[in-house]
């Protein structure tokens, strides 16, 4: 059976003038831009080259792996270099009545529907606001970072079937159950 590279990894990746890129011996890069820098460890198993404004990824071998992780690293970077450039955003809507949340210094504070008050500690890197009482905007450049909080704060109550209150994405569709019919 052939394999072939991910066709992610054989597409160049364009990055903007006000982004530095730097390689450190095949086994680091770090990205730069006007937001902040980030950093990745890279593996054995994949090659990064940089032409002017641009760098590509190669696997070393012709492993699946070798091939699969080329792809994978490829994605990593470029989500890297948005994030440096123009950063990553998530918003969340609290849905139900007396559903709110707020802000205090490093702390977000948000009333559930439970007999106490819910504390969400920030993260470092991470910026949290509450344009209004019901909504969360999540923002920094670690697209992982900021999936990852998006997803903590929704699991604190995620929406139920039937009425669709709790925690949401912003566009999330909930599809609601029919009660029990009595017969």
């Amino acid at each position: 059976m052939n394999m072939i590279m991910s066709s992610k990894a054989k597409k160049p990746v364009q990055f903007p003038d006000s982004v530095d890129v730097l390689i450190q011996d095949n086994e680091s890069i770090e990205v730069k831009g006007k937001k902040g820098e980030l950093r990745l460890d890279l593996i054995s198993e994949v090659a990064v080259s940089i032409h002017e404004s641009s760098f590509n990824v190669q696997p070393t071998s012709n492993s699946k792996f070798s091939k699969a992780a080329a792809g994978t690293f490829r994605s990593l970077i470029n989500n890297m270099i948005i994030g440096v450039s123009e950063g990553y955003e998530k918003k969340l809507e609290l849905v139900g009545v007396g559903y709110r949340a707020s802000i205090q210094g490093k702390k977000v504070n948000l009333t559930l529907g439970f007999s106490h008050p819910v504390v969400y500690k920030i993260p470092d890197e991470i910026e949290i606001q509450t344009p209004s009482r019901t909504e969360i905007t999540i923002k920094g450049i670690d697209k992982q970072k900021v999936g990852q909080v998006a997803a903590e704060i929704r699991s604190l109550r995620p929406p139920e079937p039937y009425k669709g209150k709790g925690v949401r994405y912003q566009g999330e569709q909930i599809s609601l159950k029919e009660t029990k019919k009595q017969v």
